[in-house]
């Protein structure tokens, strides 16, 4: 069939962002080489209606694998099943998140299908005189980004960094087909179980999550400086992120990080202070719906990229900001 195919995720309530991210590139993959675009669901309880989802997404077919020994997300038994469809299918680009499942599974189902797998993409697109998939990722410690094809084996296969692509709008008058595929005995593994799953307490909610995040840079100066980003974090009730060299200097911890070296995010408001904007660091921002950069440099790149800037000293802003926010809370 040589279609586009994406591997969606579930959780506890359904369908994860992801599914809907991969969707969105997927839908532009196919619509360039004149091709479906097709979702595979693989788990143990999923409704009816999240298949529908996916198709009010973007999806013309969704192939659905259901069984109770897929209820968690085990790599060998998911990898029996994407090889099975694959080989009874032929899709020639496979699609999966650049997160746990993705990372676990396609590795193992590139090597059983004897194809190539590009990982953590940032961008994907289609070679016009070939129709190759033109994968590119940042390589070097995100210093450069490379762009890598698979000529010689189907399907091409890569992994998707989250949140650096906006999901498509639902159209609920999409048509689609829903396929339901038996799980076979054979495909299992039983050689060992899972037998619970345990959530860390105390767990904060990641960058990566978060629908504010207030960044900062080596315009801070130094590590005690970086008590400003968390005041403004905090009274926006969002998380602190850094850039590179503000995690290289100890001033955040990796986890903080903010661009291709790190994590790429897609807030509703992305605050940059003391922020040049290295290329890598604009590329883990560029969905986000608002940014706003605060800088003395009127010709850094990010001032330049964002939506709104206050140029000036951040040492004289911030807490302007702060107090002007917490004077409007008062009054309300």
């Amino acid at each position: 069939m040589h279609d586009v195919w994406i591997l969606a995720e579930t959780g506890h309530n359904g369908l994860k962002d992801i599914s809907f991210e991969l969707l969105a590139r997927g839908r532009a993959l196919a619509d360039t080489l004149g091709v479906k675009l097709a979702a595979v669901v693989i788990g143990g309880g999923l409704e009816s209606s999240e298949a529908w989802r996916l198709i009010a997404h973007g999806s013309d077919i969704v192939y659905v694998v259901q069984d109770s020994r897929l209820e968690h997300v085990t790599c060998i038994p998911y990898s029996r099943v994407i090889e099975h469809l694959i080989r009874k299918h032929s899709p020639q680009i496979l699609l999966a998140g650049a997160t746990t499942t993705g990372r676990t599974i396609l590795p193992y189902v590139a090597v059983k299908v004897h194809s190539g797998l590009t990982a953590d993409c940032t961008d994907l697109a289609i070679e016009a005189d070939t129709g190759n998939l033109l994968q590119t990722r940042p390589a070097i410690g995100g210093n450069i980004m490379a762009t890598i094809k698979t000529p010689d084996h189907r399907p091409q296969m890569a992994t998707v960094r989250p949140r650096s692509c906006r999901p498509l709008k639902a159209d609920p008058s999409r048509s689609g087909q829903v396929v339901s595929e038996l799980f076979e005995t054979a495909w299992d593994d039983d050689r060992f179980s899972v037998e619970d799953i345990r959530v860390p307490e105390g767990d904060r909610v990641s960058i990566e999550e978060a629908d504010i995040v207030v960044s900062g840079g080596r315009g801070l100066k130094k590590k005690e400086n970086v008590v400003l980003l968390d005041r403004l974090a905090h009274l926006l009730s969002g998380e602190t992120g850094a850039s590179r060299e503000a995690v290289d200097r100890g001033w955040k911890s990796y986890p903080h990080q903010v661009g291709l070296s790190g994590k790429t995010i897609s807030p509703k408001l992305y605050i940059g202070v003391g922020i040049s904007g290295a290329v890598q660091h604009l590329a883990g921002i560029k969905t986000a719906e608002c940014i706003v950069a605060i800088n003395s440099d009127e010709e850094a790149n990010l001032v330049a990229m964002a939506d709104f800037a206050l140029i000036g000293d951040l040492f004289e802003i911030l807490p302007e900001i702060q107090r002007q926010i917490e004077e409007r809370r008062r009054s309300s």
